[in-house]
């Protein structure tokens, strides 16, 4: 049975840490993975050099699985009524940034809530 849910709510500079952390671990093991040794023994900078390329593919199919997830959420605060302001804020930019990353994300038809008078 799960315990109660963690206290624990990292700032902004603390998950971006953990969150290097982890996918520099997981980089380093999924280009172990799918780094083949070569036939022939290579020098240590020719190994070394193999091993960061094979890394380097590796943070960029993070990167691009990450943006697609970032699209997908981006999507689903829309049509939950987020506007761009709040959508830009949430990944670090202005308004003007989130509607060129994610042009036609908002329609004028997507219900905003609306403040409530008293």
């Amino acid at each position: 049975m799960p315990g109660p849910p963690s206290t624990f709510r990292p700032t902004d500079g603390e998950t971006a840490a953990l969150v290097t952390q982890l996918v520099d671990e997981l980089a380093r093991r999924l280009a172990q993975e799918a780094a083949h040794p070569p036939a022939e023994p290579l020098d240590m900078t020719e190994e070394s050099r193999r091993r960061a390329l094979v890394r380097l593919r590796v943070l960029a199919d993070v990167k691009q699985a990450v943006r697609h997830l970032e699209d997908e959420v981006a999507h689903t605060a829309a049509a939950t009524g987020a506007g761009y302001p709040e959508i830009g804020q949430a990944v670090g930019m202005s308004r003007q940034g989130a509607r060129r990353r994610w042009p036609g994300l908002i329609s004028n038809s997507t219900p905003h809530p609306t403040p409530r008078s008293s």
